[in-house]
């Protein structure tokens, strides 16, 4: 592969930071990745990480947004969630009961995904959950 290209593909989102924009977020992610077997993770994975950026961050405030990312590589898919920060700690897997009402829902991305990375910045966190399309991360087939 020659140094300044590459065979990933970027896809990006801005949402108002309103409840109903979550499942606009799921849809838009299972549009990005028609036809793969890792869509369905995926939008379960994008589901929790903007339903968390809006009930735990600025995104949901007045004003408030958040941005998904969809990067797609024939080893993985990779869906970043930047919320609007505003809070003083970083998201983290909450290890709670199983009858805990909230505070699961970073645990099942963590239980889902192959890698969960997150990066603070000063306008707020970009949770970063990878799938990988092969057990092997660098095995040959297409997620998408």
């Amino acid at each position: 592969m020659h140094e300044y290209t590459s065979t990933a593909r970027v896809w990006g989102l801005t949402c108002p930071g309103f409840p109903e924009e979550v499942s606009r977020a799921r849809r838009w992610t299972r549009d990005v990745l028609r036809g793969s077997p890792l869509a369905e993770d995926a939008e379960l994975i994008v589901s929790e990480l903007s339903a968390n950026a809006i009930l735990h961050t600025a995104s949901g405030r007045e004003a408030g947004s958040f941005h998904l990312a969809v990067a797609v590589s024939a080893q993985v898919v990779a869906l970043s969630v930047t919320d609007g920060g505003g809070v003083g700690t970083a998201p983290k897997v909450e290890h709670l009961g199983q009858d805990a009402e909230h505070g699961r829902g970073l645990g099942m991305v963590s239980a889902i995904a192959h890698r969960v990375v997150v990066h603070d910045s000063d306008g707020g966190h970009t949770v970063t959950a990878e799938l990988f399309a092969s057990p092997h991360a660098g095995g040959g087939g297409h997620p998408c």
